[in-house]
């Protein structure tokens, strides 16, 4: 049973960026990071740039799906639907 408030995001990772950072446009969110693709640090990075440009602390955010993939979904508790696309669209 879920209790709270729990909303999930689908983004893409691009590793090895130049420019770090959580981007929400027409096409999605993107996140860029610095990390390369090895170890599952690039994943990590991701999630705690999702909850740097959120807002919330870090153990909040939890990969649901796509731990090897540029493809991820991440959950986010205490935040619905409307807060998380709020929140995505001021980054």
């Amino acid at each position: 049973m879920l209790h709270g408030r729990m909303a999930s995001v689908t983004l893409r990772v691009v590793p090895r960026a130049s420019r770090p950072g959580v981007e929400a446009g027409p096409d999605g969110v993107v996140v860029r990071v610095r990390a390369a693709p090895e170890g599952g640090r690039a994943t990590e990075e991701a999630r705690l740039a999702l909850a740097g440009a959120l807002g919330i602390p870090k153990s909040r955010v939890s990969l649901r799906a796509g731990a090897r993939s540029r493809i991820k979904v991440f959950e986010v508790r205490g935040l619905d639907v409307q807060d998380l696309e709020m929140r995505l669209r001021a980054t």
